[in-house]
């Protein structure tokens, strides 16, 4: 789907040829003008047929003045971002069924950046269809849809920023939502591969005998049960001088979760190919930075497998050695992301970053305590905490951060290893990141657990795409900006640099 940017009035608005032209109309809105669309707004406004609350809609069929055949009037309270989006996705969704392939959406003279970025990914959520294992599907229908705002050439930087948003958003649904056997971690390193080829970045794909030789041993353990081979996937983008540390994004790549030995209830268990959540979104945030180029360097890893129980399968109590040395108590097999991640926290030593962000569908407990609102975020920096919020906010993919007191690693304690991967149920979300804290002490951390944002169930079964428009909004707000502190005493980092793929 293609995205366009254009000045445009009511009046303007009302020639453009186009299949459907949807209008928002905020609080306040002074439809003055002595054009047909302006009158017939200011109409339907004093009749009180159409109502400014967000997503109230006032729909008709080849109004007089109105090049397009489809008009749609839609509130949209005081045109803030989240209104916006509320008002765009039902505009856009109620055309789903119609044969619309162009529209035009004019936004209120008012509107603000937020409101531009917020019209332009919620056009494509509400639009997005899933068809790659359904051959008969028809897919898509809309093709173009073109923004109108006050000033284009002021709205243009929000603009583009959102439309690289889109591509990123849309390669993280693609493979979240594929079946296991459409999307395993084979399938995610030739993704990679394929993304790297064509937008110029660096792409290595390690498989097990390469891992096995890094000493990830607990990465290697979780995937033992399965006969799909394990992919542990870098990728590199440089955007700065070779000198300036790069940001490290840390996906969780569990292709299919059955849980292992501690097996899953049947219910539901087909949405466990959505554990790797975390590894689609650094995918789709590489897709994003190919269009954006932002003047920062940039690592993903990502480490992929499937959870499955197997003769050779990891056991409860099994102890094995991560690739920092420390020893692991495998109390419950289904407790597998962190086994994978803290491995991947200890490669991204090498790299000396300016500072971590690991994303991963990690536990059902941040599900109880944050919903599918907002992800959890758990950082050793406050910076770095701040600045993933305010991105959070900025692109309406809210986090909320969580504590990370040093007692809730008090549960953690074994007498058989140097920490064990699971403690008892209260306070799971926070427990889980202790467990990574325990890798992450020689760089700045965050940790975003989105077990509740990653994908809706139900009727709207199906990949949001969630956190790329946070991750993507935080990293452009990082270009050039002061290398931040390690929190504590960083240790010596394992293994030499990584050698880049050709």
């Amino acid at each position: 789907m293609d995205f366009d940017l254009k000045t445009l009035g009511l009046a303007g608005a009302a020639g453009e040829k186009t299949d459907a032209l949807v209008v928002l109309v905020g609080q306040g809105a002074a439809a003055t003008g002595k054009d047909a669309l302006s009158q017939l707004v200011a109409q339907a406004l004093k009749s009180g047929d159409l109502e400014t609350k967000p997503g109230n809609m006032l729909q008709a069929w080849r109004s007089a003045g109105v090049a397009a055949s489809r008009l749609i009037l839609v509130g949209c309270g005081e045109s803030t971002g989240s209104q916006v989006r509320t008002a765009v996705q039902a505009a856009v969704g109620a055309l789903r069924s119609a044969k619309v392939r162009r529209v035009t959406i004019c936004l209120p003279q008012r509107a603000g950046d937020d409101a531009v970025r917020a019209a332009v990914v919620a056009a494509a959520d509400a639009s997005y269809s899933y068809v790659t294992t359904k051959p008969k599907a028809e897919g898509r229908k809309l093709e173009r849809v073109l923004i109108g705002v006050a000033s284009a050439d002021s709205a243009r930087q929000a603009f583009e920023q959102a439309a690289a948003t889109v591509q990123g958003i849309e390669l993280a649904k693609e493979w979240a939502n594929r079946p296991p056997n459409y999307a395993t971690p084979t399938h995610l390193g030739d993704a990679a591969k394929a993304l790297a080829k064509d937008h110029g970045f660096h792409c290595e794909v390690l498989g097990p005998k390469e891992v096995a030789k890094l000493g990830m041993g607990s990465f290697m353990a979780v995937s033992q049960g399965s006969e799909q081979p394990l992919r542990f996937i870098v990728l590199r983008y440089d955007g700065a001088a070779k000198a300036e540390p790069p940001l490290v994004l840390v996906g969780k790549g569990i292709t299919f979760d059955s849980g292992g030995i501690s097996i899953k209830p049947a219910a539901e268990m087909d949405e466990m190919k959505f554990d790797m959540g975390g590894a689609a979104s650094v995918l789709g945030v590489f897709r994003a930075v190919a269009d954006l180029r932002p003047s920062i360097n940039l690592v993903g890893l990502i480490a992929s497998c499937e959870n499955i129980p197997d003769g050779r399968a990891v056991k409860p109590g099994d102890v094995v050695t991560s690739m920092s040395g420390q020893t692991i108590e495998i109390l419950n097999t289904d407790a597998e992301g962190r086994l994978i991640l803290c491995d991947a926290l200890t490669y991204a030593e090498r790299f000396k970053p300016k500072a971590v962000v690991d994303i991963a569908t990690l536990t059902g407990a941040c599900v109880v305590a944050l919903g599918g609102v907002r992800s959890g975020l758990f950082a050793t920096d406050d910076d770095l905490a701040l600045a993933l919020q305010a991105a959070g906010d900025a692109a309406l993919d809210p986090c909320w951060r969580m504590p990370l007191d040093d007692e809730y690693a008090e549960g953690l304690k074994t007498n058989f290893a140097d920490v064990a991967n699971v403690a008892g149920r209260a306070g799971g979300a926070v427990n889980a990141a202790k467990f990574l804290q325990r890798f992450t002490t020689a760089y700045p951390w965050g940790h975003l657990d989105i077990a509740g944002t990653a994908w809706k169930g139900g009727a709207a079964k199906g990949s949001s795409g969630r956190p790329v428009g946070l991750l993507v909004e935080f990293i452009m707000g990082q270009q050039n900006e002061p290398q931040a502190k390690p929190t504590r005493s960083p240790r010596k980092a394992a293994g030499k640099a990584s050698t880049r793929g050709k």
